[in-house]
C-alpha cells in the first residue's frame, strides 16, 4: 500500500539572511555584555613565591591588605580599630593555643604596612605573623 504525500520538498534556495541577522544579534549582545563591570574588587594578591618553608601547624586567622591600604579580615573591608577587635575575639576563642596570623598582601604593599598590622597584632596578643607565600614551582630557579 502506498501512502500519498502530503508534504512537499523545499526546492527554493535556503535563505541565510535571517540566519546572520540572529547570529549578529547574538554577538552583539555578547561583546556588550563583556563591557558591563563585574562586582568585586580586583586585587593582585600576588604572594611571593619561597621553597622550603614551613607550614603552620596550629590555628591561623587570615588577613588581606591591597595596595591602598584597605584591610580586609573574614572578606570584608574593615578599618584599623575593627581588625584590632576581631583579631582580639579570634585570639580569644582559641584557648590552647594562640593562632597565627597570616597576612595576604598585595604586590604593591609597603614593608612598613606590614610591620604595622603585625604591632597591631602584637597588642591583642598574637605574637606569630607570617606573610602568606606560594610554593616556588621544581623548574623555576631560586631567584637570589
Amino acid at each position: 500500500m502506498k501512502f500519498p504525500r502530503s508534504a512537499k520538498i523545499l526546492r527554493s534556495q535556503f535563505d541565510v539572511a535571517p540566519f546572520a541577522s540572529v547570529f549578529f544579534a547574538l554577538l552583539i549582545f555578547l561583546l556588550l555584555a563583556m563591557l558591563l563591570p563585574v562586582p568585586g574588587l580586583r586585587l593582585r594578591l600576588q604572594p611571593p613565591s619561597a621553597a622550603d618553608l614551613p607550614g603552620v601547624a596550629g590555628p591561623t586567622v587570615s588577613m588581606a591588605v591591597d595596595s591602598q591600604g584597605r584591610l580586609y579580615f573574614k572578606n570584608q573591608i574593615v578599618t584599623e580599630p575593627a581588625l584590632t577587635n576581631g583579631l582580639a575575639a579570634a585570639a580569644l576563642r582559641v584557648s590552647p593555643e594562640m593562632p597565627t596570623l597570616v597576612i595576604h598582601a598585595d604586590k604593591a604593599v609597603t614593608y612598613e604596612q606590614l610591620a604595622h598590622l603585625a604591632l597591631l597584632a602584637r597588642e591583642v596578643g598574637i605574637t606569630n605573623s607570617l606573610l602568606a607565600t606560594l610554593p616556588r614551582l621544581a623548574d623555576t630557579p631560586a631567584k637570589p
